[in-house]
């Protein structure tokens, strides 16, 4: 008997918990988690194969974030395009747009 499961203050709940641990490890019944599942080779300079619901899961995904994006974009397009109108450039003087006087050489 270990001594983990002495020394558990509560030998119904503690030793069963430390005998049950032991008891899958020995008869290999355990959880892995490192295989079977699918597994992609890394290629070199080459896009990776995905799966179908790795695509399907992407694309739901990417239509969520662009809905969002555009959903905000909506309601508060100010805080992109700004606050006030634009000004009309056909408006403005040559001295505002820095341009020197025909008769300066």
């Amino acid at each position: 008997m270990s001594a983990r499961t002495r020394q558990a203050p509560f030998p119904g709940v503690g030793g069963h918990f430390f005998r049950g641990c032991r008891a899958q490890v020995a008869e290999g019944a355990g959880v892995r988690h490192a295989g079977g599942g699918l597994h992609l080779e890394p290629r070199y300079r080459q896009f990776s194969q995905l799966t179908r619901s790795q695509v399907i899961k992407v694309e739901f995904f990417s239509a969520i974030m662009w809905f969002w994006i555009f959903w905000r974009f909506w309601p508060d397009s100010d805080a992109v395009l700004g606050h006030s109108p634009y000004p009309d450039p056909s408006q403005w003087t040559d001295e505002e747009l820095g341009i020197l006087p025909d008769d300066e050489d």
